[in-house]
Formats: structure tokens, sequence, C-alpha cells
């Protein structure tokens, strides 16, 4: 029986049996493989590092779409840089925007998720409303006039073709494709194991934002307890909206969900003690 042994970190890896291996090949960017899991459902990995799970995958892009969506409130056109196995363009295409444009570095991702991973995008490439750019994400916010009412980078880790996406100067250039009032969120990592990654973003990513902070949810298949996204507006009421507001918001949408609600939504952005340590500079 063939295993997965991750290779995110030097020291400790976790591992995943591989009941049935769909496709593995090296792309022009990346080592993809997808493979089934008898607890986890089929898996995606690039360069050795787990993506997403059909397991799991809704808490992930159900809190890195809805917080910032719901938060905005009417948000017409979206900016995901990444996210090729279509499953935050799905919970994005939930809300009543007008259009979204994806942009995805590697045309294999999004061919072999459509393919092999169905569930995550459920249809969404085929909406009329999206506008599907096969570039470097950094290119794109660096060349484009086009502007945006939220911004989501569901990026890899910063390492190979995801490493880009965490520079300042990436922020720099997201930043000024976001329209005023927009909202911009990040895939941060975990913080228990990457907690240099929170201080590296908030000191490249706040001198952008009047407001920057992080929020988090547990992301079972991502070792390590919480996963951290991180945060920004010029407008700081945006992340700590009225309760009510929130609440109204959801139910008018009538959109479902498996882990979002307003209630979880207010609760992400408090953060554990030893994440308020490390951006601190605590040991």
């Amino acid at each position: 029986m063939k295993h997965f042994k991750e290779t995110l970190y030097d020291s400790i890896c976790q591992e995943f049996r591989i009941d049935k291996l769909y496709f593995e090949h090296k792309t022009d960017f990346q080592h993809l493989m997808i493979f089934h899991n008898a607890q986890l459902g089929r898996v995606m990995t690039l360069d050795g590092v787990v993506q997403t799970t059909e397991a799991d995958e809704f808490i992930y892009h159900e809190m890195m779409a809805h917080v910032p969506l719901f938060a905005h409130g009417n948000a017409r056109r979206v900016l995901i840089i990444g996210g090729g196995d279509g499953g935050m363009l799905r919970e994005v295409l939930k809300h009543p925007v007008k259009q979204v444009t994806q942009v995805e570095i590697d045309q294999a991702v999004v061919d072999m998720a459509k393919e092999y991973l169905p569930g995550h995008s459920a249809g969404g490439y085929e909406d009329p409303r999206l506008n599907l750019v096969i570039a470097d994400g950094m290119d794109f916010v660096r060349e484009s006039n086009e502007h945006f009412d939220v911004i989501i980078s569901d990026s890899t880790d910063p390492i190979g073709p995801g490493e880009i996406l965490f520079t300042e100067n990436f922020y720099a250039a997201a930043k000024r494709c976001l329209n005023e009032g927009g909202i911009m969120v990040t895939q941060n990592g975990v913080p228990f194991f990457q907690p240099d990654e929170l201080r590296t973003t908030r000191q490249r990513m706040a001198p952008q934002f009047e407001d920057m902070g992080f929020y988090c949810a547990p992301v079972p298949t991502y070792y390590g307890g919480f996963m951290a996204f991180a945060w920004g507006s010029d407008n700081a009421s945006l992340r700590d909206i009225d309760s009510s507001v929130l609440q109204a918001r959801f139910a008018a949408s009538g959109i479902t969900t498996r882990y979002y609600n307003p209630g979880i939504h207010g609760a992400a952005f408090a953060l554990p003690q030893y994440m308020i340590d490390a951006l601190d500079g605590a040991s």
C-alpha cells in the first residue's frame, strides 16, 4: 500500500494512505498529485504539500469567501488569486456578484480539479460571471487597470510559485486594485508551526491598509490546528461589523453553509493567545 508523506516541515510530517492514485504529473510549474484516501476522500497535493481534500475543504473555502463578502455587504466584482481547485470560486458565486476574475498560474490545476475534484467548483468554471485568466497573480495585479470590491489570495504556501504572493510588492499592487472600502484576505498558513509567517505578513501588509489583522478557522487537513487568514481594508468598521447586520445579510442571502455562520464570523477574529504573543514577538 502506497503512502503520501507531506514535506512542508523538516522535523515533522503527516502521512496519508493512497487508496487510489488518480493523477500524478509535473506541470510547467509544480508537481501535482490527486489521490483517494478512505477518510478524506480525494486529496490534491502540490510540490509535496496537501492543498485540499474533499472531506474538509468547505471550512477553508467558506471562511475565506464568506467572511469578506458578508462583511462588505455589496461586493459586485471579486478577484481570486490562485484557487485553481475551484472551491473558492464555488463559494464566491453563491453571492450576487456581477463578475469574478480568477487568476491562476497553472492551467493543469484547473483542468485536473475539474476532472477529479468536480465537487469543488460545482460547475463554477462554466458560470458566465467568471473571467478565468491563466497568468501570474503578481503580474496581474501589477498591470491590471481593473478594480475590485473584494480580493481573495488563495495561494499555496510561500514556496515555489506562491512565494511572490507573500511579498510587500504584491500587497501594494493588490491594494491598488481595490475599490474604496474594499477588503483583501489572504491565506496565511498554520500559525502554531509558522509564526514567522504571521509576523512577516503583518510587517509587509499592514502599511498598505488602515486596518489589518487576522482571523482563524480549524481545518483538520492542515496539520497544526488553526489556519490563519490575513485581512486588510481601509474601512476599520468592516472587521467589527455588528452581529445583527451579519445575521440579516446571511438570512437574506439564502446561502447554505456547513461551517460559516454569523456567530463563527465574529468569533474567528478572536485570536488564540499564542498567536497574539507571536505577533508581539514573544517566544
